[in-house]
């Protein structure tokens, strides 16, 4: 058969038609150029010192790489996570999932196992019971995507952990991010779920 067969000439014309002028990919080429030679002024090493402290509503956090710190890591959000003796963090979720490396103290981790179903739109529900992760140092700690989560310190210690995130799943526009309950202490700084 011949392939002319299945071209409609209406087709042909109406893709051609006149729509807004744009140079979308010659900016493109231009902020890749722009980006890279921005890119070689970034930072490689990242000093103790550099890294800033934050209340955040999960706890006292310190920030070690984060999209906002002029570093060449341009996927991964990095902070070290201070659970005081005792204490816990609030509980969050996210689309990303989450991977921990335990310095010091130990303690649990509550993960709300999450289901969903995707109809007309996506429906999320989470388990009422929270699975139980025990970790002390020099454990890894895996939270999957979307997964409700809460540590806890049971040692004597301040529990220093390690916490990394994708920004992926944001810069594909999958930014679901949300602090269901903040660590007691640092209600003023939460910023509750939208829904």
């Amino acid at each position: 058969m011949d392939s002319q067969t299945f071209v409609d000439a209406i087709e042909r014309q109406r893709a051609k038609q006149a729509g807004p002028e744009v140079s979308f990919y010659k900016d493109a080429l231009r902020a890749s150029q722009d980006f890279r030679k921005e890119y070689e002024q970034r930072l490689n090493v990242v000093k103790a010192n550099q890294m800033p402290m934050e209340r955040s509503a999960d706890g006292l956090i310190k920030h070690i790489i984060n999209e906002r710190m002029d570093t060449k890591e341009c996927c991964i959000d990095i902070y070290m996570q201070f659970i005081a003796a005792g204490g816990a963090t609030g509980t969050s979720r996210h689309l990303t999932e989450e991977i921990a490396f335990v310095i010091e103290g130990s303690g649990y981790d509550h993960h709300y196992d999450v289901q969903f179903e995707c109809n007309v739109e996506f429906e999320w529900t989470w388990d009422t019971t929270p699975k139980k992760y025990e970790w002390g140092p020099g454990d890894f700690i895996y939270v999957p995507p979307y997964v409700a989560h809460k540590r806890f310190n049971t040692s004597d210690v301040e529990a220093r952990v390690i916490v990394c995130n994708s920004r992926v799943m944001k810069a594909i526009g999958l930014d679901w991010f949300d602090q269901l309950e903040p660590a007691e202490g640092f209600e003023d700084v939460w910023v509750p779920p939208a829904d």
